[in-house]
């Protein structure tokens, strides 16, 4: 059983500490630095961004992870990336590591680093190496809220959750996590930083084969904008302070039972990021089924959630059946246009790809609303996938073309 914690957080499963600090990156009168501790080595599993640009904490960690060391912290600072910096880049990333690792009289390669803000501006490590200091020395159980709002950058809120999963022999583990992201978001990945906390004992081939799976129907089954960034991130993170036996396989009662707590810890973080888009007003499910297969289901999701066409009709509420059908067209996808039916907020607009006779005014009202549902069914097959969007607003350039400025 999985059920979420009121006010849970990264740091609510047992052994897991944060501290923050105000470095002056780059914003003014906040902290914008985040340091996630835990009090015993945890396995762990990453992926990251397939951006062939890859900003410098990324470089760091995958050689991290390839090398297969424990981790013992997470340090995560905002409003500069680290990106496109050259080897004072690559450096300033090992510095924030090592400065992690002699506050905390931690052991070498123990600590992951993540930076998320502009790109192409020079790390101000000196900064950094201070901030880390400062949140080193207050570091609390009670600090994951804070930590969440530190690490955000166009993101209008913190985004934090925890679970609780009873095993089937009736001990219980925690899962915790916190996300930034607002804009670039797309897969492979999304943009954002994300990190997943447990108390639980995973051995890390067992952690990695679940994170991979959790992440196909959370993170890499959203889309703001269609862009995928140098820095994206998602780390998950198991630090056996529970006294639950180990979950070694994924497919026991165990193991089904922590990868349900996971994918609910994922999903609400990639619904938050989705809900704090750039500038959106509507938070958007799309349905495609009777596709040939689930993977062209997704595609042909994927592609109405990136259109800007679409997107564009549902900030204006606009009932606009042709954009939907067009962007499934061109998806890729097996399609044959005599078996679609397409709804709107449960109301069917189309059918064997012919318009059906609607009222206007009640489907738009039907989209006028901060929650809205859009249906396909391509006629084909058992094929079924859900993803996430939102709309484009105009606040979503006003963001965008004022992001250095």
């Amino acid at each position: 059983m999985v059920t979420f914690l009121a006010d849970g957080h990264v740091t609510s499963p047992r052994g897991w500490r944060a501290g923050v600090a105000a470095c002056g990156i780059k914003y003014a009168n906040r902290d914008d630095l985040a340091l996630l501790v835990s009090d015993y080595p945890a396995t762990a599993a990453a992926v990251f961004t397939t951006n062939a640009v890859k900003a410098a904490p990324v470089r760091y960690d995958m050689a991290l992870m390839a090398q297969g060391h424990d981790l013992r912290a997470v340090v995560i600072n905002a409003g500069n990336a680290n990106a496109c910096t050259g080897s004072d880049g690559d450096a300033a990333a090992a510095a924030m590591a090592q400065a992690v690792e002699q506050a905390l009289d931690l052991p070498p390669q123990s600590v992951f680093v993540m930076s998320t803000g502009t790109i192409g501006v020079p790390m101000p490590v000196e900064k950094i190496v201070r901030g880390i200091a400062v949140a080193a020395s207050h570091l609390s159980q009670d600090h994951g809220p804070a930590a969440a709002r530190a690490i955000m950058t166009t993101d209008t809120r913190p985004k934090y959750c925890a679970v609780a999963v009873t095993l089937p022999d009736g001990q219980v583990i925690t899962i915790g996590g916190m996300a930034k992201g607002a804009g670039m978001i797309h897969p492979n990945m999304a943009t954002m930083l994300a990190v997943v906390t447990t108390d639980a004992t995973v051995p890390r081939a067992v952690l990695d084969q679940a994170l991979r799976r959790a992440l196909e129907v959370s993170f890499n089954s959203i889309s703001i904008d269609g862009d995928t960034s140098t820095n994206d991130t998602l780390l998950v993170m198991a630090n056996g302070a529970s006294p639950a036996p180990p979950i070694t396989d994924l497919d026991s009662p165990a193991g089904s039972a922590f990868y349900a707590g996971l994918v609910a810890v994922c999903q609400h973080l990639a619904h938050a990021i989705v809900r704090d888009g750039e500038g959106a007003t509507r938070f958007v499910t799309i349905t495609v089924r009777g596709a040939v297969n689930d993977a062209e289901a997704k595609v042909a999701a994927m592609t109405i959630a990136r259109s800007p066409l679409v997107k564009t009709a549902l900030f204006g509420a606009d009932p606009n059946w042709g954009r939907v059908l067009c962007a499934i067209g061109y998806s890729g996808a097996t399609v044959d246009p005599d078996r679609v039916v397409l709804s709107f907020g449960g109301m069917r607009v189309l059918e064997n790809g012919l318009p059906l006779p609607f009222d206007e005014k009640a489907a738009h009202q039907l989209l006028d609303v901060p929650e809205i549902t859009i249906d396909a069914d391509l006629g084909l097959g058992d094929g079924q996938a859900t993803v996430w969007t939102c709309d484009f607003s105009y606040d979503y350039v006003r963001i965008n073309a004022e992001y250095r400025t």
